[in-house]
């Protein structure tokens, strides 16, 4: 009965992701603000949110691999297997904002959590220093944004793609992106639940059940809505949704959750943070490297998602 349920959860995941990236591409062309923008925010926060309630209860409740591991595979399921999968359907073109700006924040935070995470233990007061560090980068990023803008119109120019569908008003577009973003929460959860059953029926630990099953769950509002932009070639919320959504995991979710109560989990080991810095350094040669992200470095970043999982298997 949960392979049903299973099933059913990623048709609802499907149908949000569709709604949450026609609303906010629309309300970026209204708005005047940058699609990536709103991949980096909106779009990352709404699809962050199963983390964020996943990681939280499991933290109160003491399951603190749960709580990390579900962070960290998020990570590692985001890059790995929804950016790869996303460029193999059509290549990501690549703003220079995330070259400069945003996955190096992302590999920050990642080499931040690592030197952190030493002692197998978040603290309040490095829970604190998460939270922030996400409030300045939020804070620049708007800020930044806001001078585009200014700048943009100052010249004349559109800076926002002029082939973004309009919706007919500014309240559907809101609509769109909440109830969007309540089926990708709900429909998550759903599948999380059955996914976890499952998993303890096959006998597998807290902290592999949340490195990959727990992980990969959370994660579905974050596939879902980069493939339905990836299918519209809307790359800028592909790309910024997946980026965002790691920053936001690792300073938002291990903040407030390590603020509540500190985190412990000796079970989660360095080679899980290593790998998690690898891969957004990996990616941001990539990014480096041409102005695109291809559908063979997709298909690499697949192989290398596919090769942790494997290795967890066996490991654990």
């Amino acid at each position: 009965m949960e392979i049903v349920w299973l099933l059913l959860s990623l048709v609802i995941l499907y149908f949000g992701a569709e709604g949450l990236v026609s609303g906010a591409a629309s309300m970026a062309r209204r708005l005047g603000v940058s699609p990536l923008v709103i991949g980096l925010t909106v779009v990352s926060l709404g699809t962050s949110a199963p983390e964020l309630v996943v990681s939280f209860k499991a933290a109160l409740n003491g399951q603190g691999a749960l709580s990390i591991g579900n962070v960290l595979g998020s990570n590692f399921f985001n890059v790995g297997l929804i950016l790869g999968f996303s460029a193999l359907i059509y290549p990501l073109s690549v703003k220079r904002q995330l070259l400069k700006l945003d996955v190096p924040v992302m590999i920050v935070a990642s080499i931040l959590f690592f030197l952190m995470f030493l002692d197998s233990e978040i603290s309040r007061i490095e829970a604190f220093i998460f939270v922030i560090c996400l409030i300045s980068y939020i804070t620049y990023m708007l800020v930044s944004s806001n001078r585009k803008k200014k700048a943009v119109l100052s010249t004349g120019k559109q800076d926002v793609e002029d082939d973004i569908p309009l919706g007919k008003h500014w309240m559907l577009d809101i609509l769109f992106i909440g109830v969007g973003l309540a089926a990708l929460i709900y429909g998550s959860d759903m599948l999380v639940v059955n996914a976890v059953i499952i998993a303890e029926r096959l006998g597998m630990s807290e902290a592999m059940i949340g490195l990959t099953i727990v992980a990969a769950g959370t994660s579905m509002p974050e596939l879902a809505t980069s493939v339905v932009a990836a299918i519209k070639k809307r790359a800028d919320i592909a790309i910024g949704n997946v980026v965002g959504s790691n920053i936001f995991n690792m300073l938002l979710i291990l903040g407030v959750t390590g603020l509540v109560r500190p985190i412990s989990a000796l079970d989660i080991n360095y080679v899980d943070s290593l790998f998690n810095i690898g891969i957004g350094f990996l990616l941001w040669l990539f990014m480096k490297r041409s102005s695109r992200i291809t559908r063979l470095q997709g298909a690499l970043f697949l192989t290398v998602y596919l090769l942790y999982f494997f290795y967890k298997l066996i490991i654990i």
